[in-house]
């Protein structure tokens, strides 16, 4: 086989993996939900080797979408590190047969405290999976690896039941996009959700001129301000909005009269507007509906105080 047969080959499988977990879905990945849910203070998830690596990323997982949780490795438990688990806990033990020790010799002082253990492996008859409080079957046909010895579907369908028990305490939370970016406040979901059209309008040197200029000097000021665009104002409200593109169509359709015509027969009358709290996920949404690329803000009395355009949104 070439080398992207083979490769095609492991992505089949892993496919394969993960829809035949579905399948195993039963009644315990309710009471895993509910368990979880109903926990007062954080998920703990334990594993070794691989299966640690792929409890690492659950944990990271369910700690962005809502569910404080972390990673322990099994080893550093009988160095001292079991005071952090406490009895408003969850634990979430990983282990593909279900009979690694490291994970088994703990399970007395889960028992003795009356500390919830869910158990993800693939053999619903393993030690842990029967001293467990809640037990989810990742089991799997055959490993991805030629050899079927490294450990590929396995992880692959462990990992997937993580995100799907991540997606499910997110619907059950009713999780949304405001309490993912208090999550990520660095990322750029988490920017543009929190950042607001102060923050990012431009507030100086606006092309404002009056209804009566005629086109002959709009002309410049839209070339000179930067932006694309005027806004027109009377008596200290705005009234309208001309763009490089009304200009150009309205040099076709003036003709001669259009150097003469005053603004005010050409320009967009009643231009979007946002106040300065607008969020910018809300203002690109704007531009996107309406085929515009920038918002006027403004103040309860239609005062213009900035301009946001979509290149100052993209730098969010």
């Amino acid at each position: 086989m070439s080398n992207r047969e083979i490769a095609e080959q492991c992505l089949r499988d892993e496919a394969h993996a993960i829809l035949s977990l579905i399948p195993q879905l039963d009644e315990n990945f309710d009471r895993v939900v509910e368990l979880i849910l109903a926990c007062q203070g954080k998920v703990i998830v334990t594993g070794v080797g691989k299966s640690g690596h792929i409890g690492a990323k659950i944990a990271s997982t369910l700690s962005s979408t809502g569910t404080p949780s972390f990673y322990v490795s099994p080893l550093d438990f009988y160095h001292g590190d079991l005071g952090v688990i406490s009895h408003n806990d969850v634990v979430i033990a990983i282990s593909n047969s279900g009979q690694t020790d490291d994970l088994l010799r703990f399970i007395p002082f889960l028992t003795d405290e009356h500390i919830p253990l869910i158990a993800m492996t693939s053999n619903p008859d393993s030690l842990l999976a029967r001293n467990s409080t809640c037990h989810l079957s990742i089991a799997i046909d055959r490993e991805a690896c030629p050899l079927n010895l490294a450990p590929t579907n396995s992880t692959t369908a462990t990992l997937a039941m993580g995100d799907a028990l991540a997606c499910a305490l997110m619907a059950q939370r009713h999780f949304g996009e405001r309490d993912f970016a208090k999550y990520h406040p660095g990322g750029t979901l988490g920017k543009r959700l929190l950042t607001k059209a102060h923050d990012i309008m431009r507030r100086t040197d606006l092309p404002v001129i009056c209804p009566d200029m005629p086109m002959e000097e709009v002309v410049v000021h839209v070339s000179q301000g930067r932006l694309g665009l005027c806004v027109i104002e009377e008596d200290g409200v705005v009234t309208g909005i001309i763009t490089d593109g009304d200009v150009r169509r309205a040099m076709q359709h003036l003709r001669n009269r259009f150097f003469q015509t005053p603004v005010s027969q050409v320009m967009t009358p009643n231009p979007k507007t946002v106040d300065e709290d607008a969020k910018i996920t809300d203002i690109m949404n704007l531009m996107h509906q309406y085929m515009i690329h920038a918002v006027l803000v403004v103040d309860d009395s239609r005062h213009l105080l900035g301009i946001v355009d979509s290149f100052s949104c993209g730098g969010v």
